[in-house]
């Protein structure tokens, strides 16, 4: 079988307040999904099953190695999914709120690239 990329998301995500990258990146992922339909997945592709669908997820965030991997692949809902996590987002310095469990004033901001692909 030949392994064929059928569509690219890219999102964003922010965790203003409780400095936890894996907020931030499961909303990057939520962000890069939000707003589409995969019909080809069914009437192009042929398959008849959703979780056929091969997906992964490339998240680029600070303080990677703090990422929850399982929560971060929850937001999917279907597919053969894995996630690569790596160095980068950004950190801006915002406001700490002791009310909203903040550790410091740091927003983290995640982006991510989701992969589908098809063995045909």
């Amino acid at each position: 079988m030949t392994r064929k990329r059928l569509i690219i998301e890219m999102g964003m995500g922010i965790d203003q307040h409780g400095q936890e990258p894996t907020v931030a990146a499961a909303r990057a992922v939520r962000n890069a999904i939000a707003n589409n339909a995969l019909p080809g997945v069914w009437e192009v592709a042929g398959l008849t099953d959703p979780n056929q669908m091969i997906v992964e997820v490339k998240v680029a965030v600070p303080y990677p190695e703090q990422v929850r991997e399982a929560e971060v692949l929850a937001v999917l809902p279907f597919g053969q999914k894995s996630l690569y996590v790596e160095t980068g987002g950004m950190v801006v310095q915002g406001r700490a709120i002791p009310v909203l469990n903040d550790k410091n004033d740091e927003m983290l901001i995640a982006v991510a690239a989701v992969t589908v692909y098809i063995d045909n």
